[in-house]
């Protein structure tokens, strides 16, 4: 199959080259020249056959606008897929304005990071059934083998919306398995804290890719000592808690996670200076001073 891909970064890229080495014919552009294999989308327009399929994988920032220009090159009977992390509540108008043009959406919701061009990529899809039928042939060659890792999640909007939640779920996991290690590193008994998460690797309850990672990042520095505590966040985990805040579902974990995020930010937390302050008002505690 052919198909148009826009964005070929650290994730486009290894895209684009895991669907040629399956057979597909991939034309790819990006700002960068030497990694595009066009000058513009115009001419990535031109050199695919009607009906096309082009995947946009850029930032969140820069969708819209490149959306909005492919849909001025593409005519009626393509489809636009939207790979990158949006939020799930752009992609309605979306697919409205481009359907006024003849032209399908496609959401899907994309992990595996830098990895997925060895393993796969597990991939969420969002949009009518005969666009996701049209693009299965991409979509077996981007999943992992065998029978998970795809899911058509549901209309439009639903790719997108199962992997905001599947990134508040990994911000949990992730910060579980953070505070663990944080205990085993303040523990007097464990002097092999590397080794401790090697021997959950194999016959856990708690083994995961994640944990794999973990033990990879403990191998190559094994106090971390390289790394600053300050974490971003892309937004997926507070559009997660905001959804949970809509619809009235409680998310202890995953909120706690993501205001942990926060808190790694602040040199000085402001909020734990007034708590101190008050424990000296009431109660003549001792407190620290600069």
């Amino acid at each position: 199959m052919q198909l148009g891909l826009v964005g070929l970064g650290r994730m486009g890229g290894n895209m684009r080259e895991r669907l040629r080495a399956a057979g597909h014919e991939v034309v790819g552009f990006d700002h960068n020249p030497q990694l595009s294999d066009a000058a513009s989308l115009a001419e990535l327009a031109q050199k695919l056959e009607s009906p096309r399929a082009v995947w946009v994988m850029v930032p969140a920032g820069v969708t819209d606008a490149t959306i909005d220009e492919l849909a001025g090159v593409l005519g009626d009977g393509d489809i636009i897929i939207d790979g990158g992390n949006s939020r799930f509540s752009d992609d309605a108008p979306r697919a409205e304005r481009l359907n006024e043009r003849g032209i399908g959406y496609v959401d899907v919701g994309v992990s595996g990071g830098v990895w997925g061009r060895q393993n796969g990529y597990g991939l969420m899809v969002g949009g009518a059934q005969q666009h996701v039928d049209r693009l299965m042939p991409i979509f077996e060659a981007l999943k992992p083998e065998g029978e998970f890792g795809f899911v058509h999640a549901g209309p439009v909007g639903a790719g997108h919306y199962s992997k905001m939640v599947h990134n508040g779920i990994e911000y949990g996991l992730m910060h579980a398995y953070a505070e663990g290690y944080e205990l085993l590193t303040a523990s007097e008994l464990v002097t092999n804290v590397p080794g401790v998460f090697k021997s959950w690797r194999e016959g856990t309850v708690v083994r995961s890719w994640l944990l794999d990672l973990l033990d990879r990042a403990l191998d190559e520095d094994p106090e971390l000592a390289e790394l600053s505590g300050y974490t971003e966040d892309t937004g997926e985990g507070r559009w997660t808690v905001d959804e949970a805040v809509r619809l009235g579902v409680p998310l202890n974990v995953i909120t706690a996670s993501l205001f942990a995020r926060f808190a790694s930010r602040q040199d000085d937390s402001p909020a734990m200076k007034a708590v101190s302050a008050l424990r000296q008002q009431f109660g003549g505690h001792a407190v620290h001073k600069r």
